[in-house]
């Protein structure tokens, strides 16, 4: 028994066997980076009707609870939070440093699907072209050209398909970010004002 044949034949096997997840999973991403793109462009359209401020003028706005048409959903959201937890008086400060923390790891956390989508789709591409173009050059060899031309076609879309997804979660990953950290500075802002009135109060 020749062990290198078995080898390559077992290898082989694995190889072409992939072809139809990998077809699989750029088809799900296709759909879910469109899906992506959709709730970016709400976000993008709900920030451009955000009226602009000068930054030294936002604390006054907090204070004065007249900041909703200058910060996002995320902020407003934090806040509303923020004053709950004060309004109870049971561990202000413990209970502050916590919401901010995990508000904080939760935002980041919504950014690692964007993340792998900017690793996996050109990686699944490389996939869905490498393992056609091996099923096609076996074809070659037994001079079926209408295999090989179809191998080729697969190889060649999925590429384009998996370095579009891979462009596309990266300008939407590198944008949202930047919102992100605004938001970010925001909510620590609206913690700090908030927690010196209610030291003020007491």
């Amino acid at each position: 028994m020749d062990i290198g044949a078995l080898l390559q034949a077992f290898i082989y096997l694995i190889s072409s066997s992939l072809l139809y997840p990998v077809l699989f999973m750029l088809v799900f991403l296709t759909l879910l980076i469109i899906l992506y793109a959709g709730s970016f462009f709400a976000e993008w359209i709900e920030i451009s009707r955000l009226e602009k401020y000068l930054p030294q003028k936002l604390p006054g706005l907090i204070r004065s609870g007249e900041f909703s048409k200058y910060v996002s959903h995320r902020v407003k959201e934090y806040i509303r939070s923020l004053k709950e937890i004060i309004n109870r008086n049971e561990e202000v400060e413990l209970s502050v440093e916590n919401l901010l923390q995990e508000t904080t790891v939760r935002i980041w956390k919504s950014m690692d699907k964007y993340r792998i989508m900017v690793r996996v789709g050109p990686a699944l591409g490389l996939l869905g072209t490498l393992i056609p173009m091996g099923t096609g050059l076996a074809a070659l060899g037994q001079g079926d050209m209408t295999k090989l031309s179809s191998d080729l076609v697969i190889a060649f879309t999925t590429t384009v398909v998996g370095l579009g997804i891979g462009t596309l979660a990266f300008f939407i990953y590198t944008v949202k970010r930047r919102w992100l950290e605004i938001d970010i500075k925001n909510m620590e802002l609206a913690t700090e004002i908030m927690m010196s009135s209610n030291g003020e109060d007491k």
